[in-house]
């Protein structure tokens, strides 16, 4: 006589239905890029602070900026504020194409700020007041936000 093949046929079905629900998962976890830049309202009013530090052009055009313009402009925050500190505040006062994404940025709702610690080590205050930038103690500000519970802080 052979031994019933019942309990060996449901684990292997068992095994099978916990892969497709796996498999589902994954695939409908990824989203389109198309979706990409879909508007998106969070439910409530949040916050969000990216400290640009690097002085990486690649940083800076492909991570730091177009992060935090995306991110007003999809609503995916209610208020995007860019801290412009240390060698990321050399590179933009060097690059046109930098200063012009940044006016835009400001133009759609960007709060931009600039540290006048590294500002004046550089010697470079004045430039960033020229591109419109408040220039101002920030270790104060960015020690509250990253305190509070009302702000998602990222460096770049």
């Amino acid at each position: 006589m052979h031994a019933p093949r019942q309990p060996r046929l449901v684990a292997a079905l068992a095994i099978c239905a916990s892969a497709v629900f796996f498999l589902g998962m994954l695939a409908g976890s990824r989203e389109p890029a198309a979706h990409a830049q879909t508007r998106v309202e969070p439910a409530s009013p949040t916050r969000l602070a990216i400290v640009w530090t690097s002085g990486d052009p690649d940083v800076a055009h492909r991570m730091a900026l177009m992060y935090s313009h995306a991110a007003k402009r999809a609503g995916w925050y209610h208020e995007v504020t860019l801290i412009v500190w240390g060698p990321s505040q050399r590179l933009l006062v060097g690059d046109k194409d930098l200063q012009a994404k940044v006016e835009a940025m400001r133009k759609d709702g960007v709060v931009v700020r600039a540290c006048i610690a590294c500002a004046n080590s550089y010697g470079i205050a004045d430039n960033l007041r020229a591109l419109g930038l408040p220039v101002e103690p920030m270790g104060q500000p960015l020690s509250e936000m990253l305190q509070s519970d009302g702000w998602d802080v990222l460096t770049f």
